[in-house]
């Protein structure tokens, strides 16, 4: 299982290209309020921005993680100094396409800079400089941060008549701050999902493999002994509440390790790191082999009798520890959902593991903490018997698949090719058909007995994994499988053999952005380079899905095609991801820019998108 994280792990915007700042819908003007002044005087120099219709400024107090807030400050002079600035009040709503607050001005807006003129300026005219820093966008598109400096003249004359100002209504001061700059350019044309959305995305599915895992025989035959002892102590509720907080403890402890083990950085790396996949292969086979029935996994027993005896010492600690043992008894059947979300939470934030682990563990432990407050639904709960062990049959067929997926990773960051496509769907194929013939009948393993009777839903279940395990038929002769390529090796030939989009996949210059420069400039061509990875699950779909579009392909004729890998063991790699977070500040991926011959920044896309619209915008950028 891939999750999307963002990941990359911020929220990147994409927008027009730098140079496009050849259109400015903004006209500034500056003039000084007095326009003559005595040495040492305060005067105020208004500001005033025109606006061509339908675009808009944002403030300089906009909320960071969207647009770029406007700076505005007066550059050194040996005349004046500024004091204050004093901004108009916004209009402050939600922006649908950043997906934040901001606060933005349209049509004319005013700023007035405060200043303090030097009680030695010599007399005459003196010209003091704004040097200003803004964006511009409309409801469609974002030209890049420009800079801009505007000027007024100020008369020092020592004759000069004192001029009481008094603040305009709805002024007040702000703090001025400067804007960070990415070096990137953005807006809101190419909003990409922001993490917050994975994240929940994520949590959402950890609960639901908790809420699952309940269903194994391990967890499931536990529910009547556990929630019986809630209701034969005191402060059943308390009991339960701590039981489940054991629980969520240990997961949450793992989690800890695992964000303690790979640190804060490198996540892209990690999630696509070769040997970090091969290890969980290898902990999957385990797993796997253990679900089938050829063996059990088991924790030392001294440690569960240990723990189990301390557990019925009673009170809130002896209950604090039935929840670890209960947690350790279990792992051999909630090992494989545990494996599987550590997998996905290496490609999120520091915190995503912990937080995973948390979600993961709410779900497994909520059915034990509503059937103590609700003791009597226990009457209603299915008996144990073959359909547990079904379950896990089932699971391991499931785990044996995902093995497949981590070595087709493996594969591709070495480059090997050993795992292509067609091997990779063929093995899919089988470990999903077999699930589908045990549940038949057809096969003799645990859980189903010689003699037994077809139920229905053991036919739904079972016709479930045979119209998925025919379906991935096509794509071993070149067929696209929609949103599947995205965890798919790409074909060899391009999609529909040999004579298909075969001119499109191969008109990618591969590591060599020399040659694409060379080339773009004979052509005089944009070059699109392409951050991408060898086991990105992200650049696969849009390689897949995105690129062959007919619109997509006529809009890829003009420009140079440059793929930059990042993800491989290779010096090449490592070169890429250099130039990548040298020159856009990000290492995440993909990440699509536009640049000229000279290596200049015309445009950039960051993350995955679905919307052709979108991407087809960025592509006809121009400088």
């Amino acid at each position: 299982m891939s999750l999307r994280f963002a990941m990359a792990s911020f929220a990147l915007l994409v927008g027009v290209p730098l140079a496009a700042q050849k259109l400015d819908p903004i006209k500034w003007t500056l003039v000084s309020e007095p326009a003559k002044a005595q040495p040492g005087a305060t005067v105020y120099l208004k500001l005033t921005a025109k606006l061509d219709e339908g675009w808009h400024l944002y403030s300089v107090t906009t909320p960071p993680g969207g647009p770029n807030p406007t700076t505005i400050k007066l550059g050194e002079n040996p005349v004046a100094a500024q004091t204050d600035l004093l901004q108009a009040k916004p209009d402050r709503k939600l922006d649908p396409n950043f997906g934040v607050e901001t606060e933005t001005f349209e049509h004319e807006t005013v700023y007035w800079i405060v200043a303090s003129l030097s009680k030695d300026a010599k007399p005459g005219d003196a010209t003091v400089v704004a040097e200003l820093r803004y964006q511009a966008c409309t409801d469609k598109l974002c030209l890049p941060p420009r800079k801009k400096t505007v000027e007024a003249v100020v008369t020092i004359d020592s004759a000069a008549s004192p001029t009481a100002f008094t603040i305009p209504t709805g002024f007040t001061k702000v703090v001025r701050k400067a804007a960070a700059s990415t070096g990137v350019a953005t807006g809101p044309s190419g909003a990409t999902p922001k993490p917050q959305d994975d994240l929940a995305g994520f949590l959402l599915v950890a609960f639901g493999l908790g809420l699952t895992a309940i269903f194994t025989p391990c967890v499931f035959p536990m529910i009547p002994i556990t929630v019986s002892f809630f209701v034969q102590q005191k402060g059943g509720f308390l009991q339960a509440i701590v039981f489940c907080l054991g629980i969520i403890l240990f997961f949450c402890a793992i989690g800890l390790g695992v964000t303690a083990i790979l640190g804060p950085f490198g996540v892209v790396q990690i999630g696509s790191n070769p040997w970090v996949n091969g290890f969980i292969a290898t902990i999957f086979f385990i797993f796997g082999l253990s679900l089938l029935g050829a063996f059990e996994i088991t924790l030392p027993s001294s440690l569960l009798t240990k723990l189990d005896s301390a557990s019925r010492q009673g009170g809130l600690i002896g209950t604090l520890l039935m929840g670890l043992t209960f947690t350790l008894t279990s792992f051999a059947c909630v090992g494989p959902f545990m494996g599987t979300l550590l997998a996905s939470s290496v490609q999120g934030s520091k915190l995503t593991p912990v937080l995973g682990m948390g979600a993961f563990a709410t779900g497994l432990s909520l059915p034990f903490f509503f059937l103590a407050l609700f003791p009597s639904y226990l009457k209603k709960l299915p008996r144990s018997g073959g359909w547990m062990s079904r379950i896990k049959v089932v699971l391991g067929f499931i785990v044996m698949a995902l093995i497949v997926n981590y070595l087709a990773k493996v594969d591709q960051a070495l480059q090997l090719n050993y795992v292509t496509r067609e091997i990779f769907l063929a093995a899919w194929f089988v470990f999903f058909a077999l699930p589908g013939l045990y549940l038949l009948g057809f096969l003799r393993l645990e859980g189903i007995k010689k003699d037994e009777e077809l139920g229905v839903g053991r036919l739904l279940a079972a016709s479930v994994f045979l119209i998925f395990s025919f379906s991935l038929l096509p794509g071993m002769f070149g067929a696209k499988l929609g949103e599947l390529d995205a965890y798919v090796p790409p074909p060899t030939f391009g999609f529909g053999g040999a004579g298909g989009s075969a001119a499109a996949e191969t008109a990618w210059i591969k590591n060599d952005m020399k040659s694409a420069l060379e080339k773009a400039k004979a052509e005089n061509k944009l070059v699109l380079v392409s951050f991408t990875g060898y086991a990105c699950t992200n650049c696969h779909w849009m390689k897949a899905n995105m690129f062959p579009r007919p619109e997509i392909q006529a809009a890829m004729k003009d420009v140079v095609l440059l793929e930059l890998y990042t993800d491989g063991t290779d010096d090449a790699s490592k070169l890429n991801q250099d130039v990548e977070e040298k020159k856009f500040g990000t290492v995440a991926i993909p990440f699509y820019a536009l640049i000229d011959a000279d290596e200049k920044t015309v445009a950039s896309f960051p993350g995955l998108t679905k919307k052709a619209e979108e991407f087809l915008a960025f592509l006809k950028t121009r400088s």
